[in-house]
């Protein structure tokens, strides 16, 4: 409408200077005012024309040009400017307005070319008329300057967003890194919005950056975007080509270590000595590294082991050979903040990762404890199955929900919800035992043991089941080994790593049940595992802690702790490549008989062979 309404503006403009021209024969004017104007100044139609001498053609051709321009306008009024230029995005040119916007630079050029000589005739001829007659001419040139914007604004359009701020929003959040990039480069009205924080902000939890984070934590959520990537490219770096820094968590010298639990920057151990440590890596001298047993524990003599360790971001927990289970805080370490006893030997310990709640099982008794949001620690289930819980894990991401909790006892597999009376059973087969368990948000995979004549059907399997509808999703695996450790919860999408007895490690897709990677990782037999998208950890019961690269399926390294009870905290995220980084075990100059005597074979060692060894 705007348009069709600027095309009339200028016809009109036009005839009025055409009569004007025809009036005064003042040629050198490009655009006339209005007709009070020649009320104003009648002596002007007795004023000859300056420019009889001149070349016809140049005015006939501006003329030419005028029409033309006039029919181009009304042709492209039919049809809506934004139609043709999401037709040319469409076609995949970047700029579709370039060869337009050219043509019209050009037009304007050669216009005012012939304008300005024009006007530079004519002010010679009309230097002795009066002083009104000079403003006449300045205000016509100030039109003239206001029709030529009007010009612009009408063939260079805006890409300028009509749609409400937050629609707008709603459209890019469908983009990644790459289109927003793209976008920002359009106009500066996408550029503001392909730089919004919001949608920066959900590229980063969606990348799994950040995950517990709002939208005001962080100013810029866009460099924190890349400064995350750029960390994550440099572990990977650091990982693959083992630089690091290494770190000895020894407690004390003599003493036998039970169990190990992590999480975070938190490492907790256990010892048969029964004390318990916690290791903040990030800051050494915290004073919660010390904790407390409760006052039943320490006046035995002598005092029972520590059996199982637990630890996520908010508590700590351990059970010991009595029956006893301690819970501390992480922050402030010290005393325990929640205490009880349960008959019997505790069989398996649990904690789950997103909230404080605590499973233990002690033969077939299961006590399942939460903290309320005061901090107080109730009893909030108590069953018991029909057999002994040898294993448990709780199902993950589940912070507003009530928790899940998956046990394995015997040859059955159960599901307990606190709100349900009695625990679901999910698998149960006679003579079949579980020998491995774990569970994602979704699925829970176990190892069963098969013998007799259910072997001759492919041997040992995983079975993975869904937890929304307890019903088998897929069954993977045919090993006469038993499966000794199975990692669902750590494993990329779709994906499952898990070891066996017949020291091999494998990785199954589980939308094909097809063996995607199989290693021959560990003599002795494969003990733990875990895997990302790119690399596969993996632990033997010789001591041997292997890292392997899951496309090529090779070995990147091997390391070996030579000391029972040591443990061995790596810390690849330092990007230094300088020798003191290095790994010790991966500068063994074989000088040291124990580190000889142990055969280290490295993939790309490096070691300082030259003089190693003193000539025979």
């Amino acid at each position: 409408m705007a348009a069709n309404e600027l095309v009339a503006f200028r016809e009109r403009w036009k005839q009025e200077l055409k009569t004007r021209k025809e009036e005064t024969g003042l040629v050198c004017v490009p655009s006339s005012s209005s007709s009070s104007s020649s009320r104003d100044y009648p002596e002007q139609k007795d004023v000859k024309k300056p420019c009889d001498t001149q070349k016809q053609d140049e005015s006939s051709c501006t003329e030419d040009e005028g029409s033309v321009s006039g029919g181009r306008f009304a042709v492209e009024a039919d049809q809506p400017q934004y139609v043709s230029i999401a037709r040319s995005l469409l076609d995949g040119r970047t700029s579709p307005l370039l060869d337009r916007i050219q043509e019209e630079r050009t037009r304007r050029k050669r216009q005012y070319d012939n304008m300005t000589n024009m006007c530079s005739v004519s002010l010679q001829q009309q230097q002795q008329q009066r002083q009104p007659q000079r403003k006449v001419k300045k205000e016509e040139e100030l039109v003239d300057q206001l029709i030529q914007d009007l010009n612009e604004v009408n063939d260079i359009p805006f890409f300028d967003i009509e749609l409400p701020y937050e629609l707008a929003l709603k459209i890019f959040q469908y983009l990644n890194c790459m289109e927003l990039g793209r976008c920002a480069q359009v106009s500066r009205a996408w550029r503001v919005l392909a730089e919004d924080g919001v949608l920066w902000f959900r590229l980063c939890q969606r990348e799994g950056y950040h995950q517990g984070a709002s939208v005001s934590s962080s100013p810029c959520w866009k460099s924190t975007l890349r400064d995350c990537r750029n960390s994550a490219r440099t572990v990977r770096s650091n990982w693959k080509n083992r630089v690091g820094s290494v770190s000895q968590l020894q407690f004390e010298l003599g003493k036998i270590l039970c169990d190990v639990s992590s999480c975070d920057n938190f490492v907790l151990a256990g010892y048969t000595s029964g004390d318990v440590r916690l290791w903040d890596t990030l800051h050494w001298d915290s004073t919660s590294s010390f904790l407390k047993t409760n006052s039943l524990s320490a006046n035995t003599h002598p005092r029972p082991h520590v059996s199982h360790v637990q630890i996520n971001s908010t508590v700590a927990a351990a059970s010991y050979e009595d029956g006893c289970v301690d819970l501390w805080s992480t922050e402030t370490g010290g005393e325990p903040i929640h205490h009880y006893q349960i008959p019997g030997r505790i069989q398996a310990l649990g904690l789950s990762p997103d909230r404080p709640v605590l499973v233990s099982a002690a033969g077939s008794d299961v006590r399942l404890d939460s903290a309320n949001d005061c901090g107080y620690w109730r009893t909030v289930c108590e069953t018991q199955l029909p057999k002994t819980v040898e294993s448990l894990t709780f199902v993950p991401n589940r912070a507003d929900q009530s928790p899940l909790v998956v046990l394995a006892a015997g040859e059955d597999v159960y599901l307990l919800n606190p709100q349900e009376e009695q625990p679901r059973t999910l698998h149960s087969v006679y003579g079949h035992p579980v020998t491995c368990l774990d569970a994602s948000n979704t699925l829970t995979a176990f190892g069963v043991k098969r013998t007799g004549w259910a072997m001759h059907d492919g041997g040992n399997k995983i079975h993975v089941y869904s937890l929304e509808t307890g019903k088998p999703t897929v069954c993977v695996g045919s090993s006469p080994g038993d499966f000794t450790c199975v990692n669902l919860r750590d494993s990329p999408p779709h994906l499952l790593v898990c070891g066996n007895k017949d020291r091999r490690v494998r990785v199954f897709d589980l939308r094909s049940s097809s063996s995607l990677v199989s290693l021959y990782a560990h003599h002795l037999g494969v003990a733990s595992v875990q895997a990302d998208d790119w690399k596969i950890v993996s632990g033997g019961d010789e001591g041997l802690v292997c890292v392997w690269e899951m496309r090529m399926g090779t070995k990147l390294w091997e390391m070996h702790n030579r000391h029972r009870g040591v443990i061995s905290h790596y810390d690849f995220s330092e990007d230094a490549l300088s020798q003191d980084h290095i790994l010790p075990i991966c500068r063994s100059d074989y000088i040291d008989s124990s580190g000889y005597n142990y055969n280290i074979n490295l993939a790309v060692p490096y070691d300082r062979l030259a003089g190693s060894h003193p000539p025979l």
